[in-house]
């Protein structure tokens, strides 16, 4: 058993621990293991090669149970040793076992570490910009799962999958996932967000769309040392009367507590908020020729003109979008859009893993973007997937000199793969390829079968 332990503990470190061995190294893992107190026995899959083979499975195109088994076997085989059962029931259980906290911990930690390496000329005005939306992630339909995270209730029972809402916060500068929190789908994301304020830090420039726009939380952020850019809520009525103008398209104004304690706070917590804040209001006008033109507002705590002019912010605001591709990278790219473990406390593990290894990708395109002075946000996540897959067989094989010149090429080639800057680019929301001419379920399978058997 230890023999075949280090055999892969060998190949894992050589592929996978070799592209992260600054973000993740294995001596992080263990010390992880030993805050949190993880007892285990002596087994094939131990934490540290049930993780690495977790990873693996998340990164891959097939992301099933049986593949991951399948290339623990293929490197046990390759070393002429005994070979496990290629039965997935001994891997499952061992992802099992893996505590949540230790998921959580290890996330946390790519994203502190990939943040150290953010220097000044990656920070925005002398700040670092986080960017915070929510999401939703499908599962499958079993009891455990859709009483935790319920179905649409506009869907009949038997007909819709479980969804969670999941709250992200982004780094601007480098794209990388740096705070989540997971709750039921009716959770407002409003609620989401007052879990992950405790991630930002003092100085930071938070992002976000109307939805976060709420007096008690700009009072919130601006507590923690921390300065807002949201977009106005459409609740909100803008007139042209009040405030005081600063610029063109710019005023300070000020908003007033509001009169009822709003949902989601507690009377506590309303009675401590301050009568009124000043803030500033920015607009302007996107005109798109054959379309109505559209007003935007943007919220500030950012109040100086001088300091942070005012197209430096609508700029700043535009980049607001790369959260978009961010979470499109992670459910479309990486898969997580639909998880397949089937138990809450397994999905919940099933999707720090994914943001551990969307974090780790995102080390990886940090690194070669900055050895090659390419811009890290403007490299192909995909691309870099794809070229660490491929090159991942090649280091197992390969000696530790070998090893080190195709890391090199790999930084190199990952550079290649720049997306181009296109602002302003829209695409219509339709889908060109035809569905299947099958009906939409709306009955549970267990009724359909009964029809079918009486037919």
């Amino acid at each position: 058993m230890t023999l075949r332990v280090q055999i892969l503990k060998d190949k894992f470190s050589q592929s996978l621990g070799l592209p992260f061995k600054e973000l993740l190294p294995e001596s992080v893992i263990r010390l992880a293991i030993s805050e949190l107190n993880i007892k285990y026995k002596k087994r094939l899959f131990d934490p540290l090669i049930t993780l690495w083979a977790f990873l693996s499975q998340v990164l891959d195109i097939d992301k099933t149970c049986h593949n991951a088994v399948s290339k623990i076997i293929a490197h046990l085989a390759q070393a002429e040793v005994e070979i496990p059962s290629t039965d997935t029931s001994a891997y499952c259980q061992a992802r099992a076992r893996l505590p949540e906290k230790l998921l959580e911990k290890l996330f946390n930690f790519s994203a502190q570490n990939l943040e150290e390496k953010v220097t000044q000329e990656h920070l925005w005005r002398g700040r670092n910009v986080k960017v915070i939306d929510g999401s939703t992630v499908s599962m499958p339909d079993t009891v455990e799962n859709q009483k935790e995270y319920p179905q649409p209730s506009t869907q009949k029972e038997g007909c819709g999958f479980p969804i969670a809402k999941i709250g992200v916060i982004f780094s601007l500068a480098t794209g990388a996932a740096v705070a989540l929190c997971i709750d039921f789908l009716n959770t407002h994301d409003i609620k989401l967000s007052r879990k992950l304020y405790s991630f930002i830090k003092p100085n930071d420039v938070l992002l976000g769309d109307r939805a976060f726009c709420a007096y008690a939380d700009m009072v919130a952020i601006t507590k923690l040392g921390c300065d807002v850019i949201f977009r106005k809520h459409q609740s909100r009525t803008t007139t042209m009367r009040k405030g005081k103008i600063i610029g063109d398209c710019d005023k300070l104004v000020t908003w007033y507590k509001p009169q009822r304690c709003p949902t989601g706070l507690s009377l506590h917590e309303f009675l401590a908020l301050p009568p009124n804040i000043t803030v500033r209001e920015i607009y302007y006008y996107i005109v798109i020729p054959g379309f109505r033109t559209q007003r935007v507002s943007l919220i500030t705590t950012l109040l100086e003109p001088a300091t942070y002019p005012t197209l430096e912010i609508v700029g700043l605001y535009g980049k607001r979008w790369d959260v978009e591709l961010d979470l499109r990278h992670l459910k479309t790219t990486l898969g997580m859009d639909v998880l397949r473990c089937k138990t809450p406390l397994m999905v919940r593990k099933e999707i720090h893993v994914y943001l551990l290894a969307y974090n780790l990708l995102r080390s990886l395109m940090w690194q070669a973007g900055t050895t090659y002075n390419t811009p890290p946000n403007r490299l192909s996540l995909q691309g870099t997937r794809h070229h660490l897959i491929n090159f991942i067989p090649k280091f197992e094989v390969a000696n530790s000199k070998k090893r080190n010149k195709l890391y090199r090429t790999l930084l190199k080639i990952i550079v290649h793969k720049e997306v181009p800057d296109r602002p302003a680019r829209t695409e219509p929301r339709v889908t060109k390829r035809r569905p299947k001419p099958y009906p939409r379920l709306t009955k549970s399978r267990q009724e359909l079968r009964k029809q079918l058997q009486t037919a």
